[in-house]
């Protein structure tokens, strides 16, 4: 089973892209063939700077490592260095109906967020379902909110072997359940774009003050709290143990207790959680070749892979 996940290099990585996407795609390791790239070209519709682009690309592997993938059971690679990819994502795209494109979900939001309409955010699920389909991928994990992608390549995969031979397997998508419940400071889900995030790796003093900046409601320090409805009990719930959780719960609806103090319980679970993949980062850090290395033997991984692909797909379509 071929397993494939892909992240943007748009940011310092943050608790939501590591419950989302990162942790998932970490136990995914032991299920089967593991491919994880960094999506650079998918970046680039909202990272204008060559500089930055590069460094957030370098920190995406840097922190993925350190949250504990394993480079000898997952190639790990940045998307453009498998060039086939943007030529599947032209051969798809001669087939792609507008009005399918037209109805993606993620298309909308980024123009409702004010990013300015471009070709390469409408043409987005296309260059995804090429990401997808270039390494025969069987499960692609996603949460909710990505799942219309899967379905578009799986409705693009069709569309190519209806036309021209069976050339694709159709992937299926692996839910995600936790996308859906790590809200940010202000309790909606976390974004970087929203500028509601706790950073993964942030310093002490940083995290702190996020956590410490978390929105709470009015309710007095002596009154019974809702726990289902803070957001410090929700983030609470993804790193402490059921004995810990059943006690906040209990403190919360026995009342006596301030939501400042909630807080300081949360950052304090939170430090101690990451603490290991920060001891991780450092080693890596301290090897000046290590991420280098990496990446280079995951691109050429993915290239032996897509190579294969790209043959089939070539010669059914009367390239070359």
């Amino acid at each position: 089973m071929r397993i494939l996940s892909g992240i943007q290099p748009s940011g310092v990585l943050h608790m939501g892209n590591y419950f989302g996407m990162m942790r998932p795609a970490i136990a995914l390791q032991a299920e089967g063939e593991a491919f994880y790239f960094i999506a650079d070209y998918h970046a680039l519709t909202s990272v204008r700077d060559a500089k930055v682009l590069r460094e957030n690309s370098r920190r995406v592997a840097l922190d993925f490592l350190a949250c504990g993938l394993d480079p000898e059971r997952a190639a790990v690679f940045r998307q453009s260095d498998v060039p086939y990819v943007t030529e599947l994502a032209w051969i798809l795209s001669t087939v792609a109906p507008m009005g399918l494109l037209e109805r993606s979900h993620s298309y909308k939001d980024k123009l409702a967020r004010g990013l300015p309409p471009s070709v390469g955010l409408f043409n987005y699920p296309v260059l995804m379902a090429a990401d997808i389909l270039i390494y025969d991928s069987d499960i692609v994990p996603v949460g909710k909110d990505q799942k219309q992608h899967i379905e578009i390549t799986r409705d693009l995969a069709v569309k190519i072997n209806e036309t021209f031979g069976e050339i694709f397997k159709l992937p299926e998508p692996r839910i995600q359940a936790a996308t859906e419940v790590v809200p940010g400071i202000d309790g909606q889900k976390m974004s970087k774009s929203y500028g509601n995030n706790i950073d993964i790796f942030a310093e002490e003093k940083e995290m702190r003050k996020r956590v410490m900046s978390i929105v709470t409601d009015s309710t007095p320090v002596e009154a019974p709290k809702d726990p289902s409805r803070s957001t410090i009990f929700q983030l609470y719930l993804l790193v402490a143990s059921k004995n810990e959780i059943a006690e906040m719960r209990e403190r919360f609806e026995k009342g006596g207790t301030g939501y400042g103090d909630f807080k300081n319980q949360l950052f304090e679970k939170l430090w101690e959680y990451f603490a290991p993949m920060r001891r991780r980062r450092d080693e890596i850090l301290a090897d000046k070749s290590y991420i280098d290395n990496v990446l280079a033997r995951g691109a050429q991984r993915a290239n032996e892979i897509a190579d294969q692909v790209m043959e089939r797909v070539r010669s059914a379509v009367g390239l070359g």
